[in-house]
């Protein structure tokens, strides 16, 4: 497969996969996803790659899922969502929740390299990651209740911040800064941002060191205790409320056609405008 969206790099025995559409503050596509999954099917089958690192090129790891570059509504015009909401759920689910959790699960490590903005998209794809390493100007959001939803589709949030700050989180639609994700445990570590990529790519070699059985299993122990915990099915069922809120976004005009009529920009700005940030992202 030839990456479009994606750079692969293979770094001795780290591999270091960077969305690369920083034109769009690495907005994710339907084609980007796609190779994202097939990226990190290739590190699980690849024997050589011990530990992955997730980037993003540019000034931002990601601002979110792709809502209206040229690129997305050419592909939307080849690949349409039928209207009804079983086919949006098949699409949705196959597409955003499927994808993360088997990224989640990835028998291997795998840490999220973050500046700048990891937001809605962003933040589903560096959560699901077992580390983060956050540069000092990386900054946290989840903005879905201000367009008329619940939360994004892997909603990790409980487990990541705690239930507190996690509604918090999602009935501000407040950025959270490197220096509070560190002290709320959603990142491992804030380094300068010249240093962010040497720094994780130091880890990742760190841990690469190590047996590869053994940190697969050691990180099934971990997954397996949030999953008797709950967090899987959790997961789940939020996604059928994230779901229950299409319709009620598209009589909004934030969701579906009404909403691709408008600019990104104008979208954004419409949706921050009474929260006193209209600049949006």
């Amino acid at each position: 497969m030839d990456f479009r969206t994606i750079l692969y790099e293979k770094l001795g025995a780290v591999l270091r996969i960077t969305t690369n559409r920083p034109h769009v503050l690495n907005a994710q596509s339907r084609v980007m996803l796609l190779e994202l999954d097939e990226a990190f099917r290739r590190a699980m089958d690849d024997g050589d790659v011990r530990a992955v690192i997730v980037a993003g090129a540019g000034e931002h790891f990601s601002a979110g899922h792709d809502i209206g570059s040229p690129e997305e509504l050419e592909d939307q015009q080849a690949h349409p969502i039928g209207a009804g909401l079983p086919e949006n759920l098949k699409r949705l689910s196959e597409l955003y929740l499927e994808t993360t959790l088997r990224w989640r699960d990835l028998p291997k490590p795998t840490i999220a390299q973050v500046q700048g903005y990891c937001i809605m998209g962003g933040l589903m794809l560096a959560s699901c990651c077992d580390l983060i390493v956050a540069a000092e100007d990386a900054v946290f959001a989840d903005r879905s209740v201000r367009w008329g939803g619940a939360h994004v589709q892997y909603f990790s949030m409980p487990w990541d911040l705690g239930p507190r700050k996690a509604k918090e989180f999602l009935f501000t639609g407040d950025y959270v800064d490197a220096q509070a994700a560190l002290r709320l445990g959603l990142v491992n570590r804030v380094v300068p941002r010249a240093a962010l990529a040497p720094e994780t790519l130091k880890l990742a070699q760190r841990i690469a060191l190590q047996d590869p059985f053994a940190l697969k299993l050691a990180k099934a122990s971990v997954n397996e205790t949030l999953d008797i915990q709950g967090q899987r099915r959790a997961i789940e069922a939020a996604f059928k409320n994230y779901m229950l809120t299409i319709p009620h976004r598209q009589l909004l005009g934030t969701y579906g056609a009404e909403a691709r009529a408008k600019s990104v920009k104008e979208r954004i700005q419409t949706r921050d405008r009474k929260f006193g940030d209209a600049a949006g992202e």
